[in-house]
Order: structure tokens, then C-alpha cells, then sequence
């Protein structure tokens, strides 16, 4: 999911996997860092977030009934409740300043108490043309997370973090290998949306030609930013209703505008099935085999191909919802015909109409194992599958020139030093 600044390379010999058609097969190797390890050996898996002060408690935190008694607890008719949510869900603002339907003496302890900060802005990063944009943020506690906003024709999406660092421990990522730092509180995933409306408000996100930019807002979000949702599931899933809540009780957002991804957490795909919200939902298989998924996706040792994808199929038989099968394309490792042959017979075995397939050219790193397939080996592995009734479609890997594509989100030592400078 968006991973990394440019990780020194190991050496690696490609070893060839059994039978003459099946070509060079590399093996999954950490580059750079250590892996962390269980007592046996195998990867270790962070499930639970580690216990650090939490973030103060926000109004995108509350339900509307909880909002009012916050506002009466804090000496004000429980109907500016309704006024404050206006102003963060609709105007896009947490500044007193702005809220002159609030009573001057006690505004700023208002908005204090109901909004009070929860992201600090430590850089952001452009393309050329302005249409993509990299945030860092820094929460409460000094922890950095990044979210990458991206206009496309028709559409503005936004990949936002859930997680600061992530406990899934995939070699091929960066987010992961610092391990999960902390869960983010519901508040925290939606001021990211709500920060980047600001800025399309103010005419920031580059790509369109006309002036006015006040009715435009982020129309579509992938959780696919650092962390692993379904790692989070109550303040996600919170977050979402935010999110599809009507203005101004929420953002007034499409749930089939919302991605949610997960490398395989197969009980809380069975828990996203059954909350009546239609999300989409992306699973990052990688790997259509066990042999290799287990050393690409370490959570492949809990729970296998088949029952991440029996747990897929069952979130299309509950929703009518198509599945997207999200797939990195790593030269040598997992782009071989034969693994889109494996993967189409599996998703095949299902039914059709279920299912649509996403590779992803990994975003190269010089020398290093971890590199994009070649096009011409891409092309094959998307012909396959078309060819066996899967729609498949390349995916456009946006924002990779600023670090801001898929996998390549990652809080650095540049990073922490910026974002201490601040103070």
C-alpha cells in the first residue's frame, strides 16, 4: 500500500523454480533492515496497537447524540452542536475565526473542546503538474503518517492512513518495517479528508484550468495508506460512517466511493461483510500460490489463499459488491504466466462476474530485487487473465516521482527531523 525511500539493495541469486517453462523465480528477501521474528522464527505479526497516550477526543469521534451533551457539558445549547459539525463537514474549518454564528465570548473555548488539533502539516510534496500531492503529518504524539491526494478525469481521490507504521511485516513495503507505532483514532482518518477539502476549496490541487474550485471536494478514498485497515477495524469502520453520514452530520460521502483494502485479516472480511455499508473491498493477494504468498504476506501463515479469497467471494455474495484483487508485479518473483494462469483458475473456481483484477508495477528501486516486471511481461500476465474472463486492468501508479505511490509510503529519519524542528 502507498512504500519507499530508496532502500540500499541486497544481493540476491534468482533461483529456477522446477519445470523449464515456469523461468527465474527470485525469493523474497528484506533489503536493508531486519525483519522482525517470533520466538520460532517466522515473521512477526502485529495485531494489537501498542499503548500510547491517546489523541484528545474530536467531534468526528462523537455520534450526533454524543456531540450535543459535549457542547452542553460545555455551557452551550446542544443546537450549536449541528452549528460546529456545519462548519468541519461542510465548510471544511476547525478556525473560531470563520464561525461567526458562534457567540464571540465563547467561541475559541467551543471549538477548542469540540475541535481541537489533531494533524500538524510537515511537508508536503508536488508532481510537476500539481495534480498529486504528498502529505506528512504529525498526530499528538510525534507520530508521522503520510495520505496522497490525486485528481483524476471526473474525479478526486484521496489514499489515507489508518495506522502509523504497520504490523504486517511484508518485506516489500516500507510502511511495515518499523513495525505498527499506533492505531489512528476515527477523528484522525477523517481530518485528512477534511484537510484535503481545504485545500481543493482553496484552489491548491493543480489539474484543472478553471478558477473556481469550491464545489469541488475529494470524491473517492482507498485505505491504502500506511497501515492495515481491518488491523483497526472499529475506528475504520467508524470512519466511514462519518464519512457516507449526511452533511453536515458527516462528509455526505458515496460509500462506493470508499476502498477498503486488507492483506487478508479473513474474520474481519466476514465482519465487513455483514455491515450493510457497500464499500468496495480490495484484497492484496500478490501471490495466487501459498509456497510464495507466505513469504511475500506474512499473515499468509494464519490464513491461506483459498480462504482469503472463499472470504472475498462471500463479501460479493453478501453486497452484489465486485471484489478488486489488487497484485504488485515484481520482475522474476510473481509475474510468471503461469501464477496469472493459477490465479485465474482459482478466482475461475468462484464463479465469474465477481472480480476484478488490479496489477501493480511495483515502483522500481535500482539494483535492488524489488523491481517492476517488464512491460512486455506485464502485458502477458494482463492478457492472461483477460483471456480467461477476468477483468483486469494495469494499474496507473500516480505520484511515484514524490514517493507517493503504492508502497511507498514511509516515514523517515528526514521526516522525524523535519517534523521535531516544529516544535
Amino acid at each position: 500500500m502507498p512504500a519507499s525511500d530508496q532502500i540500499p539493495p541486497a544481493r540476491s541469486t534468482p533461483v529456477r523454480a522446477t519445470g523449464p517453462a515456469r523461468g527465474a523465480q527470485v525469493r523474497p528477501a528484506t533489503e536493508g533492515w531486519t525483519q522482525k521474528k517470533d520466538a520460532e522464527g517466522r515473521p512477526l505479526l502485529q495485531f494489537a496497537s501498542p499503548k500510547r497516550g491517546k489523541p484528545p477526543v474530536h467531534l468526528a469521534d462523537m455520534t450526533p447524540p454524543e456531540r450535543i451533551e459535549k457542547v452542553k457539558e460545555l455551557g452551550l445549547p446542544g443546537f450549536r452542536a449541528k452549528q460546529l459539525a456545519t462548519h468541519y463537514f461542510t465548510h471544511y474549518t476547525s478556525d473560531p475565526a470563520h464561525m461567526t454564528d458562534l457567540p464571540a465570548a465563547q467561541r475559541d473555548e467551543l471549538v477548542a473542546g469540540m475541535l481541537p488539533p489533531l494533524l500538524t502539516e510537515v511537508r508536503r510534496l508536488e508532481t510537476d503538474r500539481g495534480d498529486t500531492i504528498k502529505f506528512l503529518w504529525r498526530l499528538h504524539d510525534g507520530a508521522l503518517v503520510e495520505s496522497v491526494l490525486m485528481r483524476y478525469p471526473g474525479r478526486i481521490t484521496l489514499c489515507v492512513s489508518s495506522q502509523a507504521g504497520c504490523g504486517m511485516n511484508c518485506p516489500f513495503c516500507a510502511t511495515g518495517q518499523a513495525g505498527l507505532t499506533r492505531n489512528m483514532s476515527t477523528a484522525e482518518i477523517i481530518e485528512q479528508i477534511v484537510r484535503a477539502n481545504r485545500l481543493i476549496a482553496n484552489g491548491e490541487l493543480g489539474g484543472k484550468k478553471a478558477d473556481d474550485h469550491s464545489m469541488e471536494r475529494v470524491s473517492n478514498i482507498v485505505f491504502m495508506g500506511m497501515g492495515e485497515p481491518l488491523a483497526n477495524y472499529k475506528r475504520v469502520m467508524d470512519a466511514v460512517r462519518v464519512m457516507v453520514a449526511p452533511q453536515p452530520e458527516g462528509l455526505g460521502m458515496s460509500a462506493r466511493g470508499i476502498t477498503v483494502s486488507t492483506v487478508g485479516l479473513v474474520p474481519a472480511i466476514r465482519k465487513l461483510a455483514d455491515e450493510n455499508i457497500p464499500v468496495t473491498f480490495a484484497l492484496s493477494l500478490h501471490a495466487p500460490d501459498d509456497q510464495l504468498r507466505d513469504e511475500l504476506i506474512p499473515v499468509n501463515s494464519r490464513w491461506k489463499v483459498d480462504e482469503a479469497l472463499d472470504a472475498a467471494r462471500e463479501y460479493f455474495e453478501k453486497t452484489g459488491r465486485r471484489v478488486s484483487i489488487e497484485y504488485a508485479l515484481i520482475k522474476d518473483m510473481n509475474d510468471h504466466a503461469w501464477r496469472a494462469d493459477l490465479l485465474a483458475e482459482k478466482l475461475n473456481a468462484r464463479g465469474r462476474g465477481w472480480v476484478h483484477v488490479n496489477p501493480i508495477p511495483l515502483n522500481p528501486t535500482p539494483g535492488s530485487i524489488w523491481t517492476s516486471s517488464d512491460v512486455d511481461v506485464q502485458n502477458e500476465f494482463v492478457r492472461r487473465l483477460n483471456d480467461a474472463g477476468i477483468p483486469t486492468t494495469l494499474r496507473d501508479t500516480r505520484g511515484k516521482e514524490i514517493d507517493g505511490a503504492c508502497g511507498q509510503l514511509v516515514a523517515t529519519t528526514e521526516d522525524e527531523a523535519a517534523a521535531a524542528s516544529l516544535g
